[in-house]
């Protein structure tokens, strides 16, 4: 059987979908917007987007004024579609293209985005390679956010098998170096009006 290759099965949906056609489209991420703000994040922080595509997460954050933010995604295609939406402003913005697994940072970040990435991980070797450059990455007092498909949501996202999470397990899975100030659920309406359950959960490293 050949080996699934991510990179390329993302490069492709980007190339073959416009974004309000994923179901992870979103015109105001406004969960991930309300965490920011009651997080009190100030506007100098230094600000990573884990797998954020051409999401517009990004926009919001430029709009608002936040000055150090780095976008991460494993698609270049993805990347390349955000940049010319941007136009200008996508010079006030670090774009690394990557696979968050290999993901070697080269500083460190006050806050940690991740909507909708970290489900996708669903092997013990592909979560460890993940902790360990958020590890590397996050500021000790920094603050991690991760939004991921719950218990109650889908067991598949573009094809692609997911893992869910709930309140504890992501808190189990993070307990040792961060943690965990809120959680809560939030059903996101995808653009063919089906309902998916997401799960998210803020944390702040402490060791």
């Amino acid at each position: 059987m050949e080996k699934f290759d991510k990179k390329k099965h993302w490069d492709n949906l980007y190339k073959n979908k416009v974004f309000e056609e994923v179901s992870w489209y979103q015109k105001t991420p406004k969960i991930s917007l309300e965490f920011l703000e009651k997080l009190k994040v100030s506007k100098n922080a230094k600000i990573i987007d884990i797998g954020g595509g051409d999401s517009y997460f990004v926009d919001h954050l430029l709009d608002l004024g936040f000055e150090n933010i780095t976008v991460l995604d494993i698609s270049e295609n993805a990347i390349v579609r955000a940049k010319n939406r941007l136009g200008e402003k996508a010079n006030k913005v670090k774009w690394i293209v990557e696979d968050v697994t290999i993901f070697e940072p080269s500083e460190y970040y006050d806050f940690w985005h991740d909507r909708a990435a970290f489900h996708f991980l669903t092997s013990d070797v592909e979560i460890k390679k993940y902790l360990s450059a958020l590890d590397k990455g996050l500021n000790f007092g920094g603050y991690l956010l991760i939004g991921t498909f719950s218990e109650k949501g889908p067991l598949k996202c573009s094809g692609i098998d997911i893992k869910q999470y709930s309140d504890e397990s992501l808190s189990k899975l993070f307990n040792e170096k961060y943690d965990q100030i809120n959680c809560l659920t939030d059903d996101h309406v995808t653009p063919t009006e089906k309902i998916q359950n997401f799960i998210f959960c803020s944390f702040q490293r402490t060791n």
